[in-house]
């Protein structure tokens, strides 16, 4: 059973028993029909074919960012109390 890529009057593809094909359509290459249907597209875009492996794009942090701030002995000793109680800033805060 032979196929064949056509493309009719309208633009339209279709892959096509060799037998089914009509007075209207134009038989074309593989490369055409796919690129016409879209099959290139999504075989380059999913890694189907035409992309390497992995090549697409990555998370920019696979984990959170560290916040990191400059503070002098006494503050890093006033929140490590802080914590060490169980303070709450907000409470102080109203205060």
């Amino acid at each position: 059973m032979p196929y064949v890529y056509v493309k009719d009057s309208e633009g339209y593809v279709s892959k096509k028993l060799i037998s089914k094909v009509c007075k209207g359509e134009k038989i074309i290459s593989k490369k055409a029909y796919q690129k016409a249907s879209g099959l290139a597209y999504y075989e380059k875009e999913f890694g189907h074919g035409g992309a390497r492996e992995n090549a697409g794009r990555k998370p920019k942090y696979s984990q959170p960012l560290k916040i990191q701030m400059r503070v002098t002995k006494e503050e890093k000793d006033f929140i490590s109390y802080a914590r060490e109680r169980g303070l709450i800033l907000a409470n102080l805060m109203k205060a």
